[in-house]
């Protein structure tokens, strides 16, 4: 087991108790008699304290380790004697009786902060890491909520989530096709869809008068304010239905994501 515990989950409640943590290191403090390491994953992070007078070797050894090295540590939860008001887990820390590394780093090109010091490109450059920091992932994990929700609201009203195919034939539309060369078929080539709607008609008269697709978009035009070559759209259709029905179908969709509280932020 790699971990008993994820970095976000202690509080005074786990006090005493034994645990194991795994995660990236955040950074790392010598303060001569102790070492203070803190540990990141996804769920938050734990402060980790090595004491000298206690095992002086396992101190020397938390003071090699760099920034975003990979590690997994054993230890006991004990209460801080300084509280992070502003840290979920700053009731508590780690004691560290082992301490393995499951991987080394080289020194990021940019912190792996909140507020990083790393430019555009910088980050771009090494997606890998910028996608490691919280606000990024916080939209990662927006995302997917936004998306949950969405489809446990339209399935509560009879709507089917389809799939339709992104190899298609070239149709006539607003933008020019992304086109795909097909290799059983020397000169002939796919189109990548301008929407899902291609299909819409097809599923309608099929009698699937209610389906719905959160599916990528492709147009090879222009970039704009809100859109970009490959995008995600929620497209719904419906069948033997007013205007009214529309409205109230969407406006309660609307309503449900505002008032979900995980979604709401």
């Amino acid at each position: 087991m790699y971990r008993t515990h994820d970095c976000g989950q202690l509080r005074i409640s786990d006090v005493e108790s034994q645990v194991t943590l795994s995660g990236w290191v955040q950074k790392a403090r010598d303060l001569g008699g102790m070492t203070f390491l803190d540990l990141r994953d996804r769920y938050g992070i734990t402060q980790v304290v090595f004491n000298m007078d206690e095992n002086a070797e396992l101190c020397q050894e938390a003071r090699k380790l760099g920034r975003e090295f990979v590690v997994q540590i054993t230890g006991t939860v004990r209460e801080r004697s300084s509280k992070n008001p502003n840290r979920a887990t700053g009731d508590i820390e780690v004691e560290a009786a082992t301490l393995k590394v499951l991987n080394v780093s080289a020194t990021p090109p940019f912190t792996i902060e909140d507020n990083t010091d790393g430019g555009d490109d910088l980050r771009m450059k090494y997606r890998y890491l910028d996608l490691r920091r919280t606000p990024v992932q916080n939209n990662i994990i927006f995302r997917s909520k936004l998306a949950l929700e969405s489809r446990k609201y339209l399935d509560s009203q009879g709507f089917v989530e389809v799939e339709t195919p992104f190899l298609i034939k070239s149709t006539p539309e607003g933008a020019r096709d992304f086109v795909v060369p097909s290799r059983m078929n020397p000169g002939e080539f796919y189109a990548l869809p301008q929407s899902p709607q291609t299909f819409k008609q097809i599923l309608m008269v099929a009698g699937l008068d209610k389906y719905f697709q959160i599916v990528k978009c492709f147009r090879d035009e222009d970039l704009r304010a809100d859109r970009q070559p490959e995008f995600t759209q929620i497209d719904c259709e419906m069948s033997f239905v007013h205007i009214e029905d529309i409205l109230n179908v969407f406006e309660g969709l609307a309503k449900h994501l505002l008032n979900t509280p995980s979604t709401s932020t």
